[in-house]
């Protein structure tokens, strides 16, 4: 009678929704819970990564609840120990899984002796929703696309199929009256990374203002092509992962190798940019986005320097982009002598000199921002990317 009163009084967790992964849960006592980031780590079972957790709390009493996120050391480039999970850290909460809000200052707290972060707050219902950030699915990015059904500015291609025989979308943006040879081209990449959820909501973002009535989107779809690569990794995506595809391999290095088998992601990918390249199209600018904790950058060939910096300067002066550094060279590869280490900018530069940059941009606490991002932040942004983006490559 006792165990059956404990487990009835015990807070109930779940994450067995699209993007939901924990790992194992132990319960302290009936309001406190200690919750093992699962992580994911690559082919050679090095570079852990704990940096994405998704989960629901069920049962929960109308008093202070403690969560401890345990588990947290990982390996980053073959350094460690890393800490995506640490003390600048505010995971976000849900009770609906539309509205996210980020946990306050005074609601978490950092234990130096066992690394692990922990919230403590007092729910408004029996069951909230937390995460590492707010999530976004395939769901959602089917329901935008979807939303825009019929559109004559949206094109909609699938290049191949995941490991897991998800398809690999390429949405393709413009005026399709105006002709292809009167127009700059920009391919545009996100969420390589499945932890790396605010690169979606920028991608959403970004879409939105790009088919909108805007005079502005009007300008750019009659001057522009975009290609956009919406979701680089729907596998991991679905099943709640961090940054490798289902068979180890990072989606943001190998990109100086090509394994139709093992990463039919780049593969489909990269073959595809390199295609169009190849067939004489213009590429004015390829651009992959990210998130990581507290830095935020730009980063690209040297031979397109002037091009990197007339895009760095636009997006700091019209959008909430806020640099930690300034415009970076990028470097030949992540891991000198180590073949499968390229980045997508990297690679793309190695096999045909192209203007690829990439971006990342914190998840943390943002000073010109004076908080974290929200959803809104990053929707907003994509808009004002696109914008910037093509003021940039109008020079070209």
């Amino acid at each position: 009678m006792l165990a059956a009163l404990l487990m009835f009084a015990g807070i109930g967790v779940t994450s067995n929704f699209e993007g939901g992964n924990i790992g194992k849960v132990e319960q302290v006592s009936p309001t406190h819970l200690r919750c093992a980031v699962e992580g994911q780590a690559d082919q050679d079972h090095r570079n852990r990564q704990a940096s994405w957790y998704y989960f629901e709390l069920t049962g929960l009493p109308r008093e202070q609840v403690a969560v401890d996120l345990v588990n947290i050391a990982g390996e980053y480039n073959y350094k460690s120990p890393a800490y995506a999970v640490n003390k600048q850290t505010r995971p976000v909460y849900s009770y609906d899984r539309v509205n996210w809000l980020h946990f306050t200052d005074d609601q978490v707290s950092w234990e130096e002796k066992e690394p692990h972060l922990t919230v403590r707050f007092t729910p408004n219902s029996d069951h909230v929703w937390i995460a590492h950030t707010p999530p976004y699915t395939n769901r959602d990015l089917a329901a935008l696309i979807d939303s825009f059904h019929g559109s004559p500015y949206l094109e909609k291609k699938v290049i191949g199929r995941t490991v897991e025989n998800r398809e690999m979308p390429l949405l393709t943006i413009t005026n399709p009256k105006i002709p292809e040879a009167n127009k700059k081209v920009i391919w545009l990449m996100f969420r390589q990374h499945a932890w790396e959820s605010g690169s979606s909501w920028v991608c959403d973002g970004s879409i939105r203002f790009l088919l909108s009535d805007d005079s502005n989107a009007r300008r750019i779809r009659d001057e522009n092509i975009f290609k956009i690569f919406p979701m680089a990794d729907p596998d991991g995506v679905a099943a709640g992962m961090v940054r490798f595809n289902k068979n180890g391999f990072d989606l943001n290095r190998n990109w100086d190798t090509m394994d139709p088998k093992m990463m039919p992601e780049i593969t489909a990918q990269r073959k595809t940019m390199l295609d169009w390249a190849d067939s004489g199209h213009r590429f004015d600018l390829f651009l992959s986005l990210h998130n990581t904790e507290s830095g935020e950058y730009l980063e690209g060939p040297a031979q397109y320097k002037a091009l990197g910096e007339r895009l760095f300067k636009i997006l700091v002066q019209t959008t909430t982009f806020h640099p930690t550094i300034p415009l970076r060279e990028m470097e030949a590869t992540t891991t000198p002598g180590k073949p499968g280490r390229m980045q997508v900018d990297q690679g793309l530069y190695h096999e045909r000199k192209l203007p690829a940059f990439l971006m990342e941009q914190m998840v943390q606490f943002n000073s010109k921002l004076g908080r974290c991002a929200e959803v809104s932040d990053r929707e907003e942004f994509g808009a004002g990317l696109v914008r910037g983006i093509a003021a940039a490559v109008r020079e070209r």
